[in-house]
């Protein structure tokens, strides 16, 4: 069991996990906090309103955080200088995602949820827990599609897993739009926020001393 432990779970990742995580909540609570009371920007357009409201997908919208915790443990094993490279991607998009939640605060227009089935109640408790803000970028998306892009390259990684993770991350993006928690900008954004941040991350890892290591980048 320790053996396995340290396996996905190794010493040089796990400061940098917990980092992540409290920086998540920073960016989340602390962009509210800051910018809750202020003047909001609806974007929505007319595509936004012809997507139907699916409430069973909000099923997808909230498992996806056990597919994130997978895809950061597995994306972190694989060497400190992937470790980081793969984590730096998240950092700088965190950042990136507070400042445009401060500057240029975002929401849109959620339906009334009037149904009393399992998904209606799921629908009707995630709208509750989660304001129509912090839009855009969706940090659903963008976190999904690190998780996908942080594992695409490595061989080490059975391609049906790296598969399932592209669907999984895709599957997310269509959640965020069939429950009307975020419109196409949202998504697009988040999609290509992450792709950015790996790319600079990369090049960070590069011409530090992490790229120095034996580890093996993945692309």
């Amino acid at each position: 069991m320790k053996d396995f432990i340290n396996r996905i779970f190794p010493a040089y990742s796990r400061i940098p996990l917990v980092f992540t995580l409290a920086l998540n909540c920073s960016v989340y609570w602390g962009a509210r906090i800051i910018a809750g009371e202020w003047t909001h920007h609806n974007i929505e357009a007319s595509w936004d309103r012809a997507i139907p409201l699916v409430e069973w997908t909000v099923v997808i919208y909230l498992l996806c955080y056990v597919f994130w915790v997978v895809n950061y443990l597995i994306g972190s094993s694989f060497g400190k200088a992937q470790c980081y490279r793969f984590l730096m991607a998240d950092w700088i998009g965190k950042a990136v995602c507070f400042l445009c939640y401060v500057v240029y605060p975002t929401t849109n227009t959620r339906p009334e949820i009037v149904g009393d089935g399992i998904f209606s109640q799921a629908m009707q408790w995630l709208y509750q827990a989660d304001a129509a803000d912090n839009l855009f970028p969706s940090i659903h998306c963008f976190v999904s599609w690190i998780c996908y892009i942080g594992i695409r390259g490595n061989k080490n990684i059975p391609c049906w897993y790296r598969i399932f993770s592209c669907v999984a991350a895709i599957a997310v993006f269509i959640s965020t739009l069939t429950t009307k928690q975020h419109v196409l900008y949202d998504v697009a954004a988040g999609v290509a926020l992450a792709e950015i941040t790996y790319i600079l991350s990369g090049w960070i890892v590069k011409k530090t001393s992490l790229g120095k290591t034996s580890d093996t980048v993945h692309r």
